[in-house]
């Protein structure tokens, strides 16, 4: 049994895309098992850039099948968008794309109630895309999952008793306009039709999958700093990008997992609010946002930028079980004269010995550095670590020393070919 796990190891935009596309030529099923349509991974695949919110990256290699996963919240819209992209593209997804029928929906209701929380005071920067509020029924055990569309009664009484409620909600606090239930129930009916040919009982083909020896890629959206329970709450996300979240979110048994590959971003990025404790507000962060282009795939915001967090790093490591790491951007930092690493915490000087679980005491950090020299030059086209600028290689050895766990694979650029193997 063969399955990897595939998890960003700081904020979220780490370039966990990419890492999933090279590994999916060697992997026969690929399963996303959380979040929705507010995570966005950028490909660039035979010079063209792909944008995918909720299909897999192992999507655009014609023999691998993909799987949204029983864990993740589906947005009908979002999803046919990118159904329609792909083929339009030329990007086979019959047959091969399959989505669990357990799987959430999220309803126009959620999107409405999330953009209006999101305009009051206690904003934690969300997409507005209704992920929180669907996960929020989720676990209220009032959500619609796809098999709920197989029944028109069942939906009818499922929608208008939501909506009995969340038009209430919308109309008192929000002065929104009510929702019709019948129109609503149309839609999604509609909807089904056109996802028919997709849903499947994918706890039963990833474990059949998994019985026959097949190689399993299961990859979550976000970053582990974002998780609900381990992340930095409560500026996270809904779900559980962590690699436990992987059973939970896929039906899969923990004996299952042969590994777990983190992908470290080359420096530290995160986006909306909450604690960022190597946050640069200056010229070099703003440089650092624009020679990575540190725009959000889905809503185009841009990211906030600083030095690496090795103690955030370690925490991560921990939590997720990391073996080994895939470090991205690296060639970002090229235009840098020195760069900076993030090598303690402390409070009134005092070390800071594990990461704080509270937004008080991570308020209250101050960060130690260890300081490298550049290389001040681009790293476009370099394919071997041998090839890496003595400082570039300085760096990631550095970097590879303070985590403790050995860097794999490093990218280099944004072409797909620009990624090798250590």
């Amino acid at each position: 049994m063969s399955v990897s796990i595939i998890v960003g190891a700081q904020w979220g935009d780490e370039g966990k895309g990419k890492i999933v596309d090279l590994l999916s030529e060697q992997a026969d099923v690929v399963a996303r098992y959380q979040g929705g349509a507010n995570a966005g991974h950028t490909i660039v695949f035979d010079g063209r850039k792909f944008v995918l919110h909720l299909i897999p990256s192992g999507i655009l290699h014609p023999n691998t099948t993909c799987v949204i996963g029983n864990g993740v919240v589906i947005d009908p819209v979002a999803l046919m968008e990118e159904i329609h992209m792909l083929e339009s593209m030329g990007i086979s997804v019959a047959g091969r794309l399959h989505i669990s029928h357990k799987a959430h929906l999220i309803m126009p209701y959620h999107k409405m109630m999330d953009a209006a929380r999101e305009k009051g005071a206690g904003s934690i920067g969300t997409t507005g895309r209704g992920i929180g509020p669907a996960y929020y029924d989720k676990a209220l055990r009032t959500g619609i999952r796809i098999v709920d569309l197989l029944d028109r009664d069942t939906l009818r009484e499922k929608i208008r008793l939501n909506l009995d409620e969340k038009n209430r909600i919308l109309q008192s606090l929000y002065g929104a306009e009510p929702l019709d239930v019948e129109s609503m129930i149309d839609e999604y009916v509609a909807f089904d039709t056109q996802i028919d040919p997709y849903i499947t009982d994918t706890t039963v083909l990833l474990n059949t999958a998994i019985a026959s020896g097949k190689h399993v890629l299961a990859e979550g959206a976000q970053g582990a700093l974002l998780d609900l329970d381990h992340g930095t709450y409560p500026f996270v996300t809904s779900s559980n990008p962590t690699s436990g979240g992987a059973c939970t979110g896929l039906g899969i048994p923990p004996t299952s997992i042969s590994s777990i590959m983190g992908v470290v971003k080359a420096y530290s990025t995160r986006v909306g609010n909450g604690p960022f404790p190597t946050e640069l507000n200056d010229a070099t962060g703003e440089l650092l946002r624009t020679e990575g282009h540190e725009f959000g795939a889905t809503t185009g915001r841009s990211r906030r930028c600083g030095w690496l967090d090795i103690p955030a790093l370690r925490y991560s490591i921990m939590v997720n079980g990391i073996s080994e790491i895939a470090l991205t951007k690296l060639d970002v930092l090229g235009v840098l004269d020195e760069i900076r690493v993030c090598t303690g915490y402390e409070i009134d000087g005092r070390p800071v010995r594990s990461f704080p679980a509270d937004l008080a005491t991570l308020s209250r950090i101050t960060c130690t550095y260890e300081t490298f020299p550049g290389w001040k030059c681009s790293l476009e086209g370099v394919r071997t670590f041998a090839e890496l600028p003595p400082q570039a290689q300085h760096y990631v050895e550095a970097i590879e020393q303070l985590l403790e766990v050995r860097i794999s694979w490093v990218s280099t650029s944004p072409a797909r070919e620009d990624t090798f193997r250590r």
